[in-house]
């Protein structure tokens, strides 16, 4: 009984460590590089710089068009 008990438990534990190596791989898989996440970073701080300069310059036609509107 104790033999049966023995190797039922040395299976449970071998099926375990398939298991984990089976995590590891696809944990490596899906790694994220650095310096993708750097590009990526670097991308949206120039969209959002563009679309901060956008959103200026329609500010400054609307307060100057605004300006010529009054001052006739």
């Amino acid at each position: 009984m104790t033999r049966k008990w023995f190797n039922n438990l040395f299976m449970s534990a071998e099926y375990k460590f398939e298991n984990h190596e089976q995590e590891l791989k696809s944990f490596e898989k899906s790694r994220v590089k650095l310096t993708d996440l750097l590009s990526r970073l670097n991308q949206e701080k120039k969209k959002e710089r563009n679309s901060n300069i956008a959103l200026s310059i329609a500010a400054v036609s609307a307060v100057t068009v605004f300006g010529i509107i009054l001052s006739l």
